[in-house]
């Protein structure tokens, strides 16, 4: 019995990235510069990162196709995203336009993966191992660390976020 696989998991990822997307659209651009402390992302730099870190699975597991951790450079991978993060500037629109794209790329790819594929392991630093299913989800779970972090600055703006729930379902207080 499959409880929880790519179909599920692609899913997942489509309601965390349009979560998102919704806060991304609250926030005015005017505050895309906006920093919640010295040394902090920017709400732009934050949203640029969470569009292009979710190409991580697809160049990791797919391309790289990495079985150890040992093989894998992680510093020069997040020195390139860097890069790339940093030479894009984009307009509020574009932004969210990334975003869109680059979340329903990653979750297409994921739904269509095969199981098999995402059982197999790949051995972590310290000598353990985690499935190919558990890194991606570790992605998301990446993503809803961001979407934590940008829930915060909505408040720390005075913006009452968009509520994430059908209009059936919600709850006044």
């Amino acid at each position: 019995m499959d409880l929880y696989g790519p179909k599920q998991l692609a899913e997942s990822i489509r309601t965390v990235r349009r979560d998102t997307v919704l806060i991304a659209e609250d926030i005015h651009e005017d505050d895309y510069l906006f920093r919640p402390g010295a040394g902090s992302r920017s709400v732009a730099e934050t949203l640029i990162h969470i569009a292009f870190f979710s190409n991580f699975d697809y160049f990791f597991h797919e391309e790289e196709h990495v079985t150890t951790l040992e093989a894998f450079d992680f510093g020069r991978f997040l020195r390139d995203s860097e890069y790339q993060e940093k030479r894009h500037h984009h307009t509020k629109s574009r932004l969210i336009e990334l975003l869109k794209d680059s979340g329903e790329s990653w979750a297409e790819w994921v739904e269509f993966l095969p199981v098999p594929f995402l059982a197999e392991r790949v051995t972590q630093g310290d000598g353990t191992w985690k499935t190919r299913f558990e890194m991606i989800l570790d992605t998301k779970e990446h993503e809803m660390h961001h979407l934590g972090q940008l829930t915060v600055v909505e408040r720390m703006l005075g913006i009452i976020p968009t509520s994430h729930e059908p209009s059936a379902t919600r709850r006044f207080l």
